[in-house]
């Protein structure tokens, strides 16, 4: 039995997919025979421009191989980005243009991972399991100028609908993301495993305490900067807003960090710190200094699809969450998480208000950490891909 598994980014990689797929392959080690053999074609870390970690080309382990990719420098452009995957997708054809598999699995964000799966799943007459990770070609109508959406949505809803209809089963990592697809494609199958929290995280003795007496707050935000997050429409204000109260720990690296440093400054902020991305064991570190865990998407219609996957980390902490968040996550933080202030995304106005509702203290999410192990996500979604091989 041997598994083709593709993943843009894999551990050391610093994104959710790199950390979905990392943890799925353990999983699928676990529990696939003792005979099957996963091939592994993903990239070699690039997920930011500002952040390298080493990682070999080729690792061989008995019943793995990892093919790593290397792609030409970039940034987070669109012309950069399409490039970087024209490299991936010529090496993957190359590499698998003469094997044959039981199954392929491509987990996708921006539709173009599922689509070479797809490809490659009809080129060798394989089942093709999908993870879809965002709606591509939902989000592309808020963030790109209307004249470039006339002219190439209809041909990106094509792509969309030969990927989806090519494979045997869609996971969907967001409940939302369901009327969407099943509207479109109503006799495929899906699946609903979303993203969750790492061993990492886990690990962490999340202790009650109360931190609401320190004279100023620490709010940290870490992750991408791009225009999904919007941060450069709401920091700098909400900033302003709280100087003298609160100092805003921006960790991370995007397409948007020049708007949000030029921001920063228009605005006369001095409460304000950028800090290249770190690993995760720093990251912890940091999330452990904090006394606000800040999470914010832009007010685009697409987002209010989905599910983000920085939710979990941050839950998992214990720390008070301040979230501008919309749609289907504002109202999963709302049913799930305790001592989460949720403001409509962009809105200075209702975030300071949203604030004052925060307890600012830690305390463990014990019932959250015990429903949202990604290991435990990660098994019963191993379980599922290796159903799918069984029954073809």
């Amino acid at each position: 039995m041997k598994l083709l598994i593709l993943s843009f980014y894999y551990q050391p990689d610093l994104s959710a997919g790199s950390f979905r797929t990392t943890a799925l392959v353990k999983a699928l080690l676990e529990r696939l025979p003792a005979d099957a053999h996963i091939e592994l074609i993903t990239t070699l870390p690039n997920r930011y421009s500002s952040f390298s970690s080493e990682a070999p080309e080729l690792e061989e382990h008995a019943r793995l191989t990892i093919r790593r990719i290397a792609l030409p420098a970039h940034k987070s452009g669109m012309v950069d980005q399409a490039k970087a995957f024209l490299t991936y997708a010529k090496h993957v054809r190359s590499i698998t243009r003469n094997q044959r598999y039981d199954l392929i699995y491509a987990t996708s964000s921006r539709l173009m991972t599922a689509a070479l799966g797809a490809f490659i799943a009809r080129s060798h007459k394989t089942p093709l399991y999908l993870d879809i990770r965002d709606i591509f070609v939902d989000t592309i109508k808020d963030i790109l100028p209307k004249k470039m959406i006339w002219l190439i949505k209809p041909m990106l809803s094509l792509l969309e609908r030969i990927t989806i209809t090519s494979a045997k089963k869609i996971n969907l990592v967001s409940a939302g993301f369901l009327p969407y697809f099943k509207e479109r494609y109503p006799d495929q199958k899906y699946s609903l495993f979303t993203n969750g929290i790492d061993d990492e995280f886990l690990e962490v003795q999340t202790e009650q305490n109360n931190s609401g007496q320190n004279a100023i707050l620490n709010v940290v935000y870490a992750g991408n900067i791009g225009e999904g997050q919007g941060l450069h429409n709401i920091i700098p204000q909400l900033a302003k807003q709280f100087t003298g109260r609160l100092n805003f720990q921006i960790i991370g690296d995007g397409g948007r960090l020049p708007i949000l440093k030029e921001a920063i400054a228009s605005a006369g902020c001095t409460n304000v710190e950028l800090l290249s991305p770190v690993k995760r064991d720093a990251l912890i570190h940091v999330y452990q200094s904090a006394d606000v865990l800040f999470l914010h998407l832009n007010d685009y219609d697409a987002f209010r699809k989905v599910l983000p996957s920085k939710v979990f980390e941050y839950a998992a902490m214990g720390k008070p969450i301040w979230a501008g968040i919309a749609g289907y996550s504002a109202s999963f933080v709302f049913e799930h998480i305790e001592n989460a202030a949720v403001f409509p995304p962009c809105d200075v106005t209702a975030a300071v208000k949203s604030f004052e509702s925060l307890n600012i203290s830690t305390a463990p999410r014990a019932g959250f950490i015990e429903r949202f192990a990604r290991v435990n996500i990660m098994r019963d979604m191993s379980k599922d891909i290796i159903s799918l091989i069984e029954a073809h």
